[in-house]
C-alpha cells in the first residue's frame, strides 16, 4: 500500500509540474499574440494613414494697452541724479494712478546708474612727434529707470501717453494693443482648426471608399497677432508743442492656428 501511495503521489507531482508549465508557456503565447497585435496595429496606422491640415481663426478687440516709458538724468553726484528721477518718476507714477492705472500694472524694468566721461586735449604735452592720448576725466553720472505700463481701459492708452512725456520721460516706446488672457484666442481658433481637419478628413475618406478609425498624429501651430508699436519720443521741443491727446487706434488682434492631423484608415 505504501508503494500505491508513493506512485500516486509523484503522479499528482508530475501531473501538477506539468499543469504549471502548461500554464506558463499559455501566458508566454497570449503576450506574445498580444505584441504580435499592437505591432501590427502599429504599423497598419503607418502605412494605412491619411493627413490633412485645417485651419482656424479668432479675432478679438485687444482689450490691455502696454508700452515702457524711462526717466533719465545727469549730475556730478549719484544721489542728485537719483533724486532727479525719482521726482518726475513719481509726477509720472501719479498720474498714471490718477487716470486709474493700477498700481500692479506699473513696473520697474530697468534701473541703471553709470558713469559719464569726458577727454581732454593734452596737445601742449606733445614733443619729438608724439602726442600721449587724450586724458579720461569723470563729469558725472547718469541715472535711468526704464518702467512698463498696462493700461485695461484701451481709451486711455493717448492720454497715459501724453501724461508721461508732459511729466518728464526722456523716452516712450513699445506702445502693443493685446489681449490679457491670449490662451482664449488661441483656443479658440485651434478648435476651429480642428473641426476644418475633421471636414475635409471625413471628405476625403468618403471620396477614397475608406473609413477613418481613429486620430494617430496631431501637431499645431500659430500665428499671433502682430504687436502695433508707437514711436519712440522724448521730451524734445517737438514734443512739448504738441498740447493734444494723441489718437491712437486699438484696431483689432488676429490668431490664426493651423493644425495637422494624421488619421488612421481602413
Amino acid at each position: 500500500m505504501d508503494r500505491e501511495n508513493m506512485k500516486s503521489e509523484d503522479a499528482n507531482k508530475f501531473f501538477k509540474r506539468g499543469s504549471f508549465a502548461l500554464l506558463i508557456l499559455g501566458i508566454f503565447l497570449i503576450v506574445a499574440t498580444l505584441n504580435a497585435f499592437k505591432d501590427w496595429q502599429n504599423v497598419n496606422a503607418v502605412y494605412n494613414s491619411i493627413s490633412v491640415t485645417g485651419q482656424g481663426e479668432s479675432v478679438s478687440v485687444p482689450d490691455i494697452a502696454t508700452f515702457t516709458f524711462s526717466v533719465s538724468a545727469d549730475a556730478k553726484v549719484v544721489s542728485e541724479a537719483q533724486a532727479k528721477v525719482t521726482k518726475d518718476t513719481d509726477a509720472i507714477f501719479a498720474g498714471l494712478k490718477d487716470l486709474g492705472v493700477e498700481e500692479k500694472d506699473i513696473k520697474t524694468v530697468d534701473y541703471s546708474v553709470y558713469p559719464k566721461y569726458s577727454y581732454t586735449n593734452v596737445s601742449s604735452l606733445c614733443s619729438n612727434g608724439y602726442c600721449p592720448p587724450s586724458k579720461q576725466v569723470l563729469d558725472g553720472y547718469t541715472v535711468n529707470q526704464g518702467v512698463s505700463v498696462k493700461i485695461r481701459k484701451t481709451a486711455d492708452a493717448g492720454k497715459a501717453l501724453a501724461l508721461v512725456g508732459d511729466e518728464g520721460a526722456t523716452n516712450v516706446s513699445g506702445l502693443n494693443f493685446t489681449t490679457d488672457n491670449p490662451n482664449k484666442n488661441q483656443n479658440e481658433a485651434r478648435a476651429k482648426a480642428i473641426l476644418d481637419a475633421k471636414a475635409k478628413a471625413d471628405d476625403l475618406a468618403k471620396n477614397l471608399g475608406v473609413r477613418i478609425v481613429r486620430v494617430v498624429g496631431y501637431t499645431d501651430n500659430f500665428s499671433n497677432p502682430t504687436p502695433i508699436y508707437g514711436m519712440g519720443y522724448g521730451a524734445s521741443p517737438m514734443m512739448k508743442s504738441v498740447d493734444s491727446t494723441p489718437t491712437i487706434p486699438a484696431g483689432e488682434n488676429k490668431v490664426t492656428a493651423s493644425v495637422t492631423v494624421t488619421y488612421e484608415i481602413r
